[in-house]
């Protein structure tokens, strides 16, 4: 694998002052970005493929960064999140094409929540036609304007489509008259733990009721492990289990165990870290009905 996220500049290209300063700091001060773009200015995306697999060939995604009304400035929904490059430049992570839904009579269906601008979402629907994707985030008129733009400007309207959708409230025009999704992704959604109930809610009403659905949640260490703990405490009471979770460095190759205790106040070693974890069903006897949970 050809992995963008060893280094930012295969991933994006500059394209205004706000990212050239971003790269400065990164050079003086070894200090990683969280987030990248600027509001209105084009964002591009290049991933990198996956060698040792012809479904995912090189792809390029044009992005804008989406703005919101001042009301809602507090959503940080006005940038291209780290953990979302992390997320997308590892999408083959996901595995899809041995998901129990890919080549099933129905199409697998894919949700990215929190979406901002959809990278991760937008270049799942790019390299798989057949996946019916949904790009979501809260229904600001600035952002998802800028968030259908996006799923217009790639090209991927055949296959995605985007929905408002505020956290905790109801779900049918989000699920589209189906059951639910196989799969749901997410990308710092985790920073305020005030929203840990109702996104939790949301996931729930979400993902498709059977062993194979799973939630794949990227959240970089800057949300803090306490928030993060707290978070994945809360996750048992809502009949979710944790299938797997890691500690990944954004800039190399480094994996390790999840460890609320590995705290550290240093802020650029901070920046070097995302948590991947993913999340399915808790099924008391492994089963759902006449389905037997699958491991892929």
């Amino acid at each position: 694998m050809l992995s963008s996220a060893q280094n930012l500049d295969s991933v994006i290209q500059p394209t205004d002052a706000e990212d050239i300063l971003f790269e400065s700091l990164e050079t003086m001060f070894d200090l990683k970005p969280i987030n990248v773009g600027s509001v209105g200015s084009p964002f591009i995306y290049r991933y990198q493929g996956n060698r040792d697999s012809g479904q995912y060939p090189p792809t390029t995604i044009t992005l804008h960064t989406p703005d919101t009304l001042a009301a809602n400035w507090s959503l940080h929904a006005s940038a291209i999140w780290v953990s979302s490059i992390y997320l997308a430049d590892h999408v083959h992570e996901l595995d899809l094409p041995h998901h129990p839904s890919f080549n099933g009579p129905s199409p697998l269906r894919l949700l990215e929540l929190g979406a901002s601008a959809g990278l991760p979402g937008i270049l799942t629907a790019k390299l798989f036609p057949n996946v019916d994707v949904t790009v979501s985030d809260y229904p600001d008129e600035q952002l998802i304007k800028t968030l259908s733009s996006n799923v217009e400007l790639n090209n991927v309207r055949g296959n995605c489509r985007t929905v408002a959708y505020a956290w905790g409230s109801d779900v049918p025009e989000l699920l589209g008259g189906d059951s639910g999704f196989d799969v749901v992704l997410a990308a710092d959604t985790l920073w305020s733990p005030d929203r840990h109930e109702i996104f939790l809610d949301s996931l729930v009403r979400v993902l498709k009721r059977c062993p194979h659905a799973r939630i794949h949640l990227v959240a970089g260490l800057h949300t803090g492990r306490y928030t993060i703990e707290s978070f994945l405490g809360s996750v048992e009471s809502k009949g979710l289990t944790v299938d797997s979770i890691k500690e990944v460095e954004v800039g190399g190759n480094t994996t390790r165990a999840w460890d609320v205790n590995h705290e550290t106040n240093d802020d650029s070693e901070r920046r070097r870290w995302v948590v991947w974890m993913q999340l399915r069903w808790h099924f008391s006897d492994g089963s759902h009905g006449s389905e037997q949970l699958v491991k892929f």
